[in-house]
């Protein structure tokens, strides 16, 4: 505000700076436009004068605010601190703002975010959905001309793009792993069953446990964990079951590396007492003792590949609403060796 109780406006800084109202309006914005001592000399004025640039007036006049939201359901999770950093990467290179938001696999809350998010004009929105997001939700929204891409899990209905790791074959091809150095009962453990990447993985060690002919009674199957704590707290049964198993399948590496630190501290030495494999390769897993066996699930490629099908529409590019499938890479390390003899 003016010393005389009035709103300031741009064209009272640049009567105050000797600019036009344009240069002003665009040093505000960063524009490169600008010299850099310009913009410094407008932005000091205005923080002593008490001016707020209005973002919101200002994507009226454009029609483009350059905010692109992103939702995932947990970013405590280093997998998609991984995925945030490739969709970060590529959307700042483009001039844009990402605002995240942490939905915690709530329908309610997410909606809450996306309903924030639209109020304040974003451009877009990328989303890993929570479990429960029915297509109508995501279609209403593309249908108001906000283009939407989902990330990490599809929803079935849904007409736009999604980007995502082939959950089914990275599970197949680590529970074949398994199964090659001689492990018969194979657990498998967490995964919102909901979900597709839940469903996915799960579908991926059960095929592979059929097609080698194993038991599927015989096996341990725990769903809809997903965290450390969640991890730890299945240890007992997991050691208690019977036949005991002398392999894990962990849905991701939050729950692989909780559980090889529990059995440690029950006497179990993680690989060669227990066979333990995760899924993601997040920061660090080749670092544990013993190093993590994973799956590379391709987060970053994700993020790259989700900002680049979110920056195409934005552009006015036909997307197709089709799911891209990120091939994943099994990484061998020392926590599954053979079973004890």
């Amino acid at each position: 505000m003016s010393g005389s109780g009035k709103k300031l406006r741009l064209g009272d800084m640049a009567e105050a700076l000797g600019l036009s109202t344009s240069t002003v309006s665009l040093a505000l914005r960063d524009s490169p436009l600008i010299a850099e001592a310009t913009k410094a000399r407008v932005k000091a004025h205005a923080e002593e004068a008490g001016y707020i640039y209005n973002r919101s007036a200002a994507s009226l006049r454009t029609a483009k605010s350059d905010l692109i939201g992103v939702a995932v359901h947990d970013i405590m999770n280093p997998y998609f601190a991984e995925v945030f950093s490739g969709l970060e990467e590529e959307l700042v290179a483009s001039g844009k703002t990402v605002l995240i938001c942490n939905h915690r696999d709530l329908v309610g809350r997410q909606r809450q975010f996306v309903d924030s998010l639209l109020q304040h004009r974003v451009d877009g929105l990328i989303i890993c959905a929570a479990v429960g997001t029915k297509a109508e939700e995501i279609n209403r929204i593309h249908r108001q001309g906000v283009p939407v891409t989902l990330v990490c899990r599809d929803v079935p209905g849904a007409q736009v793009p999604c980007v995502r790791g082939d959950d089914y074959s990275g599970a197949y091809d680590v529970t074949s792993h398994l199964i090659r150095q001689g492990h018969r009962h194979i657990a498998m453990i967490g995964g919102r069953q909901a979900s597709s990447a839940g469903r996915d993985r799960y579908l991926g060690w059960r095929t592979a446990m059929e097609d080698a002919g194993l038991n599927l009674d015989e096996q341990m199957v725990v769903p809809e964990l997903m965290s450390r704590s969640e991890g730890q707290q299945v240890v007992p049964e997991l050691l208690a079951f019977e036949p005991r198993p002398t392999a894990v399948m962990c849905f991701n590496d939050l729950l692989a590396m909780s559980i090889m630190t529990a059995v440690r501290r029950l006497g179990v030495e993680p690989g060669v007492g227990l066979a333990i494999c995760g899924y993601d390769d997040t920061e660090g897993a080749a670092n544990r003792t013993p190093a993590l066996t994973t799956v590379s699930n391709g987060a970053v490629q994700i993020g790259e590949q989700a900002a680049l099908q979110m920056l195409r529409a934005l552009k006015g590019q036909q997307v197709p609403p089709a799911i891209t499938l990120i091939s994943p890479q099994v990484r061998l390390r020392e926590s599954t060796p053979p079973p004890k003899r």
